[in-house]
């Protein structure tokens, strides 16, 4: 199939390769012109546009249109251009990390102009590219349907790791509580490795114990994975501030907990000690700073500022 990737950043420009990669013709567009040309002289299969009325000229009806732009202010402004330039039948998918209740309003919006909108939680970081994304569909069954091929192809395989979750907005929704189960997870390994390197007079190889703990234990995943190649070079971390940056997922879910009556405390405190890393250095905080760059490619503070 053809469609387009509006927001070339990691994860967009991932998106678009792994989906040439797989015969699909992809339509590129960044508001950096030269990001978008440059991907399609790197990558067969991808076109470059140089604008959005040249985006839609370039695919055929009925278009499909993936925004991986950031969330808010950004996508309402692609949403609101792309709905005076696309034609009814035609879908645009919101791939990034939207407000689950920002979606739904999309959306009706949306559908009142004659087009489907379908929102995609995207998992995978950096890591996508190769190993295929998780993706959380939200939309309706023929929206979801006409885009299958895609979804597959990004997906690990074609029957693994993604899913059409229910209507518009649930995609979201899920993403944004899987995020805040990340939360929890990454703080609790970043606590139990920082006890670990507080036990001074066992003079415990940390790297190791992470590559022990990778088969047959319990808590291996693939977190664990990223903290033993964060811990690869040396388990001091020096140079890395501890200072963790929350992307906004895990604020929300611990709001909809709140306004659902559902204790969520360990979602809850792990973001509190998001803020705390801000405040004060830590071991564990620098352990999260490393595992969020690992999957992500999130930037890391280093300890002289830069």
């Amino acid at each position: 199939m053809e469609l387009a990737i509006i927001g070339l950043g990691r994860m967009g420009a991932n998106i678009a390769r792994r989906l040439a990669r797989a015969g699909h013709r992809v339509v590129a567009y960044n508001r950096t012109t030269a990001r978008a040309l440059e991907l399609a002289q790197e990558q067969a299969g991808v076109v470059a546009a140089e604008s959005l009325p040249e985006l839609q000229t370039l695919l055929a009806a009925p278009r499909a249109v993936w925004v991986m732009v950031p969330a808010g202010e950004a996508t309402e402004d692609m949403v609101d251009q792309l709905l005076h330039l696309l034609s009814p039948g035609d879908t645009i998918i919101d791939g990034g990390n939207s407000n689950y209740q920002d979606t739904i309003r999309r959306g009706e919006k949306v559908a009142a102009a004659g087009l489907e909108y379908v929102d995609i939680g995207t998992s995978g970081g950096i890591w996508g590219l190769d190993n295929g994304y998780s993706l959380m569909v939200g939309g309706s069954d023929a929206a979801v349907a006409r885009l299958r091929p895609a979804l597959e192809c990004l997906a690990p395989a074609p029957e693994r790791g993604w899913g059409h979750v229910g209507p518009s907005g649930s995609g979201h929704f899920v993403k944004m509580v899987h995020n805040g189960i990340e939360y929890g997870m990454m703080q609790a390994f970043a606590e139990g490795f920082e006890v670990l390197h507080a036990k001074k007079e066992f003079g415990l190889d940390l790297h190791q114990v992470a590559q022990i703990w990778q088969d047959g234990s319990v808590v291996r995943s693939w977190l664990l994975d990223l903290i033993a190649a964060g811990l690869e070079d040396g388990q001091e971390l020096e140079g890395i501030e501890g200072w963790v940056a929350d992307s906004g997922e895990g604020r929300w879910t611990v709001k909809e907990a709140m306004d659902l009556d559902v204790p969520a405390p360990v979602i809850t405190l792990s973001l509190l000690m998001r803020f705390v890393s801000r405040q004060d250095e830590s071991y564990g905080a620098k352990l999260l700073a490393v595992m969020r760059n690992q999957f992500g490619g999130h930037a890391v503070k280093s300890s002289d500022g830069g």
